[in-house]
């Protein structure tokens, strides 16, 4: 087996932005992802308005979750959103700041892992609304891996501001 390709797993990714012309650059976002290599395109949710986290005075963001059925492994995979977030004038200062696009590989398929380069799932997916609403409205029976069902989470961010923006 290639070392850079797996059995085909199922990926959703987070999309998120926040400066410059966010909603179009999460819309170019989610279609740069359906043409990534050993990648088909599943479903894109809805754009989201959210209030940021952590770092609170800032803009809102505009979000979104895509999924994916890829053979890329989930390295190759992190690797190629982090070079679409700098094809897009990505640069990190510090965590939470306003960016231009950010994108978190959130599941590969039920792998679990920790490593200093990749999480899965994603390690604060469950605590966030901007991540479980859109994710719910693609995957609404998914489970989340050591975790349990995405909508037994939902309750759990309704108090966090998330509002559906017209298509």
């Amino acid at each position: 087996m290639n070392a850079a390709s797996v059995a085909a797993a199922r990926a959703y990714v987070a999309l998120g932005a926040n400066l410059g012309e966010a909603r179009h650059v999460v819309q170019k976002a989610v279609a740069a992802l359906g043409r990534l290599p050993q990648t088909r395109f599943l479903a894109a949710s809805s754009l989201y308005q959210t209030a940021p986290v952590g770092l609170l005075h800032q803009p809102d963001f505009i979000n979104a979750v895509v999924a994916l059925e890829t053979t890329l492994t989930a390295e190759a995979l992190l690797t190629a959103l982090f070079a679409e977030e700098q094809a897009q004038g990505r640069l990190r200062s510090v965590p939470n700041a306003p960016r231009t696009l950010d994108l978190d590989l959130l599941l590969h398929g039920a792998e679990t892992r920790q490593s200093a380069f990749l999480t899965l799932p994603h390690p604060r997916m469950h605590l966030r609304a901007f991540v479980l609403t859109p994710l719910a409205e693609i995957a609404p029976d998914l489970i989340l891996p050591g975790r349990g069902s995405l909508k037994a989470w939902l309750p759990a961010v309704a108090m966090q501001r998330v509002t559906r923006l017209a298509a």
